[in-house]
């Protein structure tokens, strides 16, 4: 089976108050040392595969290159580590590999780097064409900057775009969130995720927000109930457009489906590198199911040759696994493939909790599929955690 593999470029221009994942601001002194390193672990993949347990898969059929911001790399930085990929590894002539970029970050030159690293798909980080809400999250890019970069792209062949907006950022209005929906359908970008503001102890925004403060413009974020309308309106915008739903925070023209994330949602194997970058490949052993391992959050603990943290992965926790991320999708979890993959018996308490979200018109059932209803798309964790029946995997 083809696996996917996920880069980690946890380098920012500027960190932006509601970010909380491993990414911060560093010196460039920095890149080299860490794209060397990445490079390193890369070459090794082999050996990782087989300490860890897990088995090893040379065919390839997406890359993704995330952070942070990618595009901060120098040209020939980007261009090692697609370089140390291809040598690793055998990419699909056809394989989906995308790169996710900040608006404001890509000149010419690094457009023509990402062309010569076969990048065929760009995540642009927009989160508002409102100008006045990304300055306040600390974005640094116009909503003009983001439809000549557009452009760009476009001219030098790559028409796979995807454009990020998050709803309930401070500032965020009804009026306000329509004219970011508007601006999004407009430039025709054949794929659109739509993240709420996750208000929680890891990001700056969040803690204030927490707090009851007014720092990063936490007093102006909406409340949760606002958010969750300009969701709503989100998915009926969006789909009205042509571009459906297809899980539970992205949207796509038909055929432009993220590859490699519905590799995370249907469980196929992947291989992450570099800071917090998550793996998953099939066990070794006929015992357990698969081999989970990650690298440390920090970039220091990373640099300084840290252990994985590795996680088996039961047949009970696959099953787990196979509810709480395939109900992350539209289309749902199939109940007859799942009963012929882990047994009848094994499916009772999942057949238990489906009952229960049912009854709750959390979850709805046509015949053997299941899949969230609106509702339960809103409730989305609260549903999860009902299939969460063991200790056997990392939460």
């Amino acid at each position: 089976m083809p696996i996917g593999i996920y880069i980690s470029v946890p380098f920012c221009r500027t960190k932006c108050s509601y970010c909380n994942f491993a990414s911060d601001v560093f010196s460039r002194a920095v890149f080299q040392k860490y794209v060397d390193r990445v490079c390193q672990d890369i070459a090794r993949a082999p050996q990782t595969a087989a300490e860890m347990g897990g088995l090893f898969e040379r065919e390839v059929d997406s890359i993704y290159l995330g952070g942070g911001t990618p595009t901060v790399l120098e040209p020939a930085q980007l261009e090692r580590l697609f370089a140390s990929v291809r040598g690793e590894f055998d990419v699909s002539a056809n394989a989906e590999v995308t790169v996710e970029c900040a608006p404001g970050t890509l000149a010419e030159s690094t457009v023509q780097s990402l062309l010569r690293c076969g990048v065929n798909r760009v995540s642009l980080g927009v989160q508002s064409f409102v100008d006045q809400e990304a300055a306040a999250v600390g974005r640094q890019h116009k909503r003009r900057i983001v439809l000549e970069e557009i452009d760009r792209l476009r001219a030098c062949g790559i028409h796979n775009l995807n454009i990020d907006l998050i709803a309930g950022l401070p500032h965020q209005t009804p009026e306000s969130w329509a004219y970011s929906l508007q601006q999004t359908i407009a430039t025709e970008a054949p794929h659109v995720s739509v993240y709420m503001l996750e208000v929680d102890e890891d990001s700056r925004l969040g803690r204030e927000v927490m707090a009851g403060g007014t720092r990063y413009h936490a007093h102006f974020v909406p409340d949760e109930e606002a958010t969750a309308d300009f969701y709503q309106t989100a998915c009926e915008q969006l789909s009205s457009a042509g571009i459906t739903q297809y899980e539970i925070s992205n949207f796509a023209s038909e055929g432009f489906q993220s590859r490699h994330n519905l590799k995370y949602w249907t469980r196929q194997p992947y291989f992450g590198f570099g800071v917090d970058a998550h793996s998953m490949l099939l066990s070794a052993s006929a015992r357990l199911a698969a081999i989970r391992f990650a690298p440390p959050d920090s970039l220091e603990q990373y640099m300084s040759g840290s252990a994985l943290q590795r996680t088996e992965v039961s047949r009970e926790a696959a099953i787990e696994e196979s509810f709480f991320l395939g109900l992350r999708l539209n289309r749902g979890v199939n109940l007859a493939d799942a009963t012929r993959q882990f047994g009848e018996d094994a499916l009772e308490p999942a057949r238990s909790a489906i009952k229960e979200l049912v009854d709750g018109q959390l979850l709805e059932r046509e015949e053997e599929l299941v899949r969230l209803t609106p509702r339960g798309r809103l409730l989305s964790n609260e549903v999860f955690e009902r299939f969460l029946l063991s200790d056997s995997i990392v939460r």
